[in-house]
């Protein structure tokens, strides 16, 4: 896996560490299992990068009990974590955007195949853009 890549979901990850904190801080939430959770969504972070694959399981775990355990903050939750993570995950995604993300990881795999520079951001917005293109 690409640091790129990698470091890309690290970044969704704290960001969405932030959304869960602010919850607890705004007591939206029972407070000592929130406390609990963000336990195990520290030790996410910390596996992460040092053991990406052993992490899939805990992170498809976690990604899923943020939407079932907060589902007001389920819109919140970047979907490039959800394919990230997979599994369970992508019960929580339609088979459209399921579709999307297939297609962005066939390119990611041939530009790293290729050794040329591959920008997951740019090329979900050029994906998105010919999807909905076809969609007119």
């Amino acid at each position: 896996m690409a640091n790129a890549h990698l470091d890309y979901h690290l970044n969704l990850l704290n960001h969405l560490r932030t959304i869960l904190v602010a919850l607890g801080e705004a007591e939206q939430v029972p407070e000592e299992s929130h406390a609990l959770f963000l336990e195990r969504f520290d030790e996410l972070l910390t596996q992460l990068p040092q053991d990406p694959l052993e992490s899939q399981y805990l992170g498809q775990d976690l990604m899923c009990q943020v939407i079932q355990r907060y589902p007001q903050i389920a819109h919140l939750v970047p979907r490039d974590l959800l394919w990230f993570f997979g599994g369970d995950c992508l019960h929580f995604m339609p088979d459209d955007e399921l579709d999307l993300y297939q297609a962005l990881e066939e390119r990611r795999y041939e530009a790293e195949q290729n050794d040329e520079p591959f920008d997951w951001n740019q090329e979900k917005q050029l994906l998105s853009m010919s999807n909905d293109d076809s969609k007119h």
